[in-house]
Parts: structure tokens; sequence; C-alpha cells
């Protein structure tokens, strides 16, 4: 399976207010040349903790094949969920929990795929994540 790194970030302006979120899939050549693809977007009245998850499954679907994805985000809500929530989730049939559309379409892009996430600090200086940062709150800026 190809390996390939998703970052991911969210931004809500009020949260809840106007939102935005970024995907950036990495990828490298045999070369070792890296490839990306970004898709991001946003929503007029969402929080943060959605956004966050929402860059996830946005990411998650640019994949045209099963991969080893490492998440890299800077999101304990999305990194706890994936690594110490979500099985209990599953079990209880997702009884009291937020953002349940997003979850369903997670595990269903995520289902031919191996998970492994990785806490980043925010504003700690990591370009990927700087990048997503900034394209994440461009777009909450969009729909004010």
């Amino acid at each position: 399976m190809k390996e390939v790194n998703l970052y991911t970030d969210g931004s809500s302006l009020g949260n809840p207010g106007a939102s935005g979120y970024c995907a950036l899939l990495e990828y490298f050549l045999p070369s070792g040349e890296p490839l990306y693809i970004q898709k991001s977007g946003g929503e007029k009245y969402s929080t943060n903790g959605r956004m966050e998850l929402k860059a996830v499954v946005e990411g998650l679907s640019l994949l045209r094949e099963p991969c080893v994805v490492t998440i890299i985000c800077d999101s304990k809500y999305v990194c706890d969920s994936i690594d110490v929530y979500l099985q209990g989730w599953i079990d209880k049939g997702f009884k009291d929990v937020k953002h349940t559309d997003l979850w369903g379409e997670y595990m269903r892009l995520t289902s031919q795929n191996k998970i492994i996430t990785k806490w980043v600090k925010a504003h700690s200086g990591h370009s990927q994540n700087e990048h997503c940062d900034r394209v994440a709150k461009e777009n909450a800026r969009y729909y004010q």
C-alpha cells in the first residue's frame, strides 16, 4: 500500500460561526519528490471541531486506492477520537456523539486504509500545519 501524509486544520470564527477547513495530501514519488493535493472549503455557520473533522474527511476523499494514511493535525479532538473513542462510539451506536454524519463518512472512507494519527502542537512552526491553518482561516473569513 502507498503511504501518504494528510495534514489538516479547521477554523471557526466565533465557534460557532463562519468556518473553514483545509486538507493537504502529501505523497512522495519514487524520485523522492513530494506531490501535494489540496482540498479546502467552509461553511457559513459551524464549529471548530466539526471543521477539524471535515478537513480529515475531505482529505480522505482524495484517495483513489487503499493507503497507509498518517493524519497529521493539531486537533486533540480528532486524534483522540480516532485513537481512543471511535470503537466505543461504534459499539454504542454513536449515542450522544456529535458529528455522526462525518464520522460515518470517515468510517466509509477508511474501511480499506490503515490510519495512523500524529498530533502536532498548533502554531509551532510545522510548515504544512501552518499552511492548513492559514487556508482554513481564509476560508472562514470568506464565509463571514
